[in-house]
């Protein structure tokens, strides 16, 4: 039985990992910096406090690291607050889930801000107990972390407890864990489709004609 489930934002609940495949690079060339390198792919396992650090130490920039979060964190909000909008028939699941009073959290890589910014607007807020961040935990999702106190939240175990998520490395840091996964299938992530199917229980290719039967 379903006690509990862990939703991924990006990819997953919003159709918004456009913005991010080139946030990074638009705020280095803003800076006057030109790369030759796939910045999205090394942002996309790291918080925004790695990604930061990593800006700052290949690339010497003046700025703080606090200063390039919050750079590359202007660029995007707005997307945010005006523009970002739920992948299509993912709401009927989660509307599902909500009336049968299954608890729902929300473990996103993404700073609470945007997120905030985009579940306000679209009334999505009601639906989840607790919204997590890996910037505020202290880890990514390649760590169980910020997992297990969404269980903690919920009431829920790993055994009756599944993660949503389109990414790999996070689908299988909960696989690693021993908690149910749900791959869910996102552009931006197609490339490890085949890793990203070996390590969930069930793999959704998209929300509207393929939702899992689980609830």
């Amino acid at each position: 039985m379903v006690k509990g489930l862990i939703f991924d934002v990006d990819g997953t609940i919003l159709d918004s990992m456009s913005i991010w495949m080139n946030a990074g690079e638009r705020y280095l060339n803003s800076l006057g910096i030109e790369i030759d390198y796939n910045l999205a792919e090394i942002m996309f396992e790291q918080t925004m406090d790695e990604t930061a650090r990593y800006i700052k130490e290949r690339h010497h920039v003046e700025q703080s690291e606090k200063e390039i979060i919050d750079g590359i964190n202007a660029m995007v909000y707005t997307f945010y607050e005006k523009e970002a909008m739920p992948k299509e028939g993912v709401l009927d699941f989660i509307e599902e889930a909500y009336a049968k009073d299954i608890p729902m959290t929300v473990a996103t890589s993404t700073d609470r801000p945007m997120i905030e910014a985009a579940f306000h607007r679209l009334n999505l807020h009601k639906y989840f107990k607790k919204i997590y961040t890996t910037s505020e935990v202290g880890s990514g999702k390649d760590q169980p972390e910020i997992f297990y106190q969404a269980m903690k939240t919920m009431g829920s175990d790993e055994k009756t407890t599944y993660l949503l998520d389109d990414a790999f490395y996070a689908l299988n840091t909960a696989h690693n864990a021993g908690i149910g996964t749900i791959g869910i299938y996102d552009f931006s992530s197609q490339c490890d489709m085949e890793k990203i199917k070996a390590v969930s229980d069930i793999y959704v290719e998209d929300w509207k004609n393929n939702k899992p039967d689980i609830l």
